[in-house]
């Protein structure tokens, strides 16, 4: 293909459902381009392989120094394939706040209040437990309840519940406080990411480009015309009047940026064509910072790295490709909790995630020994990053600054969510199985609190806003999802958020595809 009417760049959650919206009209041809492969490997389908991914699947970024984590350098994964971050993620299937949304609309995204944007969730959503007013049962994305429950994970809910947390069925629902079970995106106990949702099935309208590495968006006279694209080692170029970008809260700045569209006068000074002199570009990086408690624990009722570990692991595989049941169903992250650290808050501050194994360094450290983890996550942080270029080649991996903790009201966030969240670990029936902390904190000492955190503190992989909406000149792009400044250009991913939600983002970048490519459509309907 040399030509389409809209070139999608990006085939992760926003990219799939914008790409998959559009082509199922039939009226336009939708080229979707990534730089990826195909994701489509047993390791990729079967949940509980997401400790051990494909690499190829994961661009495995890393940030600058952090001043705020004791000059360390934080990991970032991000999903790299059709699907992206939905193909290696745990699949927690939330939407966020309704207040999250109201505070967009009262940012200047007008169009964006829960009200606006409920429908499009109920849309995109098939979840087993059938439709209401919360929930959709005929989307393309599948939403279900585990078909695995670790006693572990329900030690957790129960030493909560004890301590006065309100069980919640639904963190999707009327109320997103308590503690409760994760529903997750999949389908008959198999991984169902944005790319199952939205490619397939296949369809004439719709071709998918992968290990596609796109380099620039073409412009002549501040409207879009095509995409520069590197493919089995050959420039090519594809030509379009309207581009959908979705590569992703780290790579869709970066491309922007190398296109002519960011900071001009640090644009100039690296020798790029400004089309648009835009600062907020790279701006506004939010992420939820987050601390693990793991416990070890004897014998092997939990998960963990042992030779019975691995007999009990291949016996589950097995038992998986018999029936899709069993742990290897399970995305670790079985329960949960939203909670108010704070009873002023308007909405829950902190959001624990409890896995009923030892998980350390992102899963990547090699701990021999049973037992859980717990993840403390700060969900409305006021520290902000950037997002910069490192070089003028794609490739390179951008400059990646979330500025972790550089606003000390994150860290009194953060001490408030490991302190409750150890009050819950502490209590049973969870303490009788005796786990034993591998890194005891004191938190009757302040500075030995604060430096725990700071040793070990990190991102729970939700990056979002460095290419903001708004009504406002120094926005990015409009409520509509249009890059201001040219014509033909839209955005479909979590850059586009003002603000970050409380909660795991990959049912808002999806919700976002979904809008922007009925935003898209409608102005292609319109002439």
């Amino acid at each position: 293909m040399e030509e389409a009417d809209i070139v999608v760049i990006g085939a992760g959650s926003g990219g799939c459902a914008a790409a998959g919206r559009l082509s199922a009209e039939g009226r336009w041809r939708v080229a979707l381009l990534e730089a990826g492969g195909r994701n489509a490997g047993l390791r990729t389908r079967m949940p509980a392989m997401l400790v051990d991914p494909v690499p190829a699947s994961n661009w495995a970024f890393e940030t600058l120094p952090q001043p705020g984590l004791n000059g360390r350098r934080g990991y970032q994964p991000r999903g790299r394939g059709l699907g992206g971050s939905s193909a290696i993620n745990a699949m927690l299937y939330i939407r966020g706040h309704p207040g999250d949304y109201d505070e967009w609309a009262a940012m200047g995204c007008l169009g964006w209040a829960w009200r606006d944007v409920l429908p499009w969730f109920r849309a995109s959503e098939c979840n087993e437990r059938g439709g209401d007013a919360w929930h959709g049962d005929a989307g393309p994305l599948a939403v279900s309840d585990q078909r695995h429950r670790h006693p572990g994970a329900q030690a957790f809910l129960d030493a909560a519940a004890a301590l006065g947390v309100p069980v919640n069925p639904d963190f999707n629902g009327a109320e997103q406080d308590g503690v409760g079970w994760f529903q997750v995106t999949q389908r008959r106990g198999a991984r169902w990411s944005a790319a199952r949702a939205y490619l397939d099935p296949s369809r004439d309208t719709l071709e998918v480009l992968t290990e596609a590495v796109v380099e620039r968006i073409l412009f002549e006279e501040g409207r879009v015309w095509g995409v520069a694209y590197r493919r089995d080692g050959e420039r090519h170029v594809l030509r379009a009047r309207h581009v959908v970008l979705a590569a992703g809260a780290f790579q869709t700045p970066q491309l922007l940026m190398l296109s002519g569209i960011g900071p001009g006068a640090r644009l100039g000074d690296m020798g790029l064509a400004v089309q648009v002199d835009r600062n907020d570009v790279g701006a506004n990086l939010q992420d939820h910072v987050d601390y693990v408690a793991s416990f070890a624990v004897r014998g092997h009722g939990f998960l963990g790295r042992s030779l019975r570990g691995k007999l009990r692991f291949g016996a589950a595989m097995l038992r998986w490709l018999a029936t899709r049941r069993g742990l290897m169903t399970s995305p670790l992250a079985e329960a949960g909790a939203f909670l108010r650290t704070d009873p002023r808050a308007a909405a829950p501050d902190v959001q624990l995630h409890f896995l009923p194994a030892i998980v350390e360094d992102h899963g990547r450290a090699r701990v021999k020994a049973h037992g859980y983890s717990c993840h403390a996550a700060v969900l409305r942080p006021f520290s902000r990053g950037t997002v910069t270029l490192a070089s003028l080649d794609v490739r390179d991996a951008p400059r990646i600054d979330p500025a972790f903790l550089a606003d000390p009201r994150d860290l009194r966030l953060l001490k408030r969510g490991v302190r409750t969240m150890y009050h819950i670990l502490r209590a049973d029936p969870l303490a009788r199985f005796g786990g034993r902390d591998r890194h005891p904190i004191d938190m009757g000492d302040e500075a030995a609190f604060e430096a725990a955190l700071r040793a070990r503190a990190d991102t729970i992989y939700h990056p979002v806003g460095t290419a903001r909406m708004g009504s406002d000149g120094d926005a990015v792009c409009d409520p509509r999802l249009r890059v201001r400044g040219v014509d033909g250009l839209w955005l479909a991913d979590a850059s586009v958020m003002p603000r970050i939600v409380g909660g795991n983002t990959n049912a808002p970048t999806i919700m976002i595809g979904e809008r922007c490519a009925d935003f898209l459509a409608a102005d292609l309907r319109e002439g």
